[in-house]
C-alpha cells in the first residue's frame, strides 16, 4: 500500500468517523482544546409522544432515544434516556445538550453538542466531558399526532465522539 494511502487510513482509524463529519465542525458543537478518546456508531430509533401543547393542539414531542453503539462492528453500549451512554466495561455518562446545528436534510435530527453531568463506573468513559452527535440520519416523525399519550418512533443513525478535556 503506498505510504499517503497507508497514512489516510490510520489517520481515519485513529480519529473514527469524526473524520467523516464536516470539517471542520459547525461552531456551535465544536469542542476546541478536546480530545477524542471514543467514537462510535449509533443505529436506533428515536421515540416521540402525542403531546397537548399550551393551546390544546396535539403535537409530536422528544422521549427518548434507544439505539445500540458499535464500533469495529461489535456492539460495545447502548444509548437511552436521559440522556445516558453505557459502555460494555462498565462505565457510563449522562449528559445535557449545550449546542446544536442542523443534519444534512429536513428528516435528520440535529447534530448536538452535550456537556458530561454525571460518571458511572470505571472504563473508556470515566473521563469523558463531552459528548458530539454528528452524521445523523433519519430520527425525526412525520405524520398526524391525533391522540395524547400515542407513540411513534423513527429509526436513526449516528456517530456519537466522547472528548475529554486536555
Amino acid at each position: 500500500m503506498p505510504f499517503l494511502k497507508s497514512v489516510a487510513l490510520a489517520s481515519l482509524l485513529l480519529t473514527g468517523s469524526a473524520a467523516l463529519a464536516a470539517d471542520p465542525l459547525p461552531s456551535a458543537i465544536a469542542a476546541a482544546g478536546e480530545t477524542a478518546v471514543l467514537t462510535v456508531h449509533a443505529e436506533g430509533a428515536q421515540v416521540y409522544e402525542c403531546k397537548a401543547v399550551a393551546d390544546g393542539k396535539l403535537v409530536w414531542s422528544f422521549r427518548e432515544p434507544i439505539a445500540t453503539l458499535s464500533a469495529n462492528g461489535r456492539t460495545i453500549g447502548r444509548h437511552y434516556a436521559g440522556p445516558n451512554w453505557e459502555h460494555v466495561d462498565g462505565s457510563g455518562v449522562t449528559a445535557r445538550t449545550t449546542g446544536d446545528a442542523p443534519g444534512a436534510s429536513p428528516s435528520d435530527i440535529p447534530w448536538l453538542r452535550l456537556e458530561v453531568i454525571s460518571h458511572r463506573g470505571k472504563g473508556v468513559l470515566s473521563a469523558v466531558t463531552t459528548v458530539q452527535r454528528i452524521n445523523t440520519s433519519g430520527g425525526k416523525v412525520d405524520g398526524a399526532c391525533d391522540k395524547a399519550g400515542r407513540l411513534k418512533s423513527a429509526a436513526y443513525s449516528a456517530d456519537y465522539v466522547f472528548l475529554h478535556k486536555g
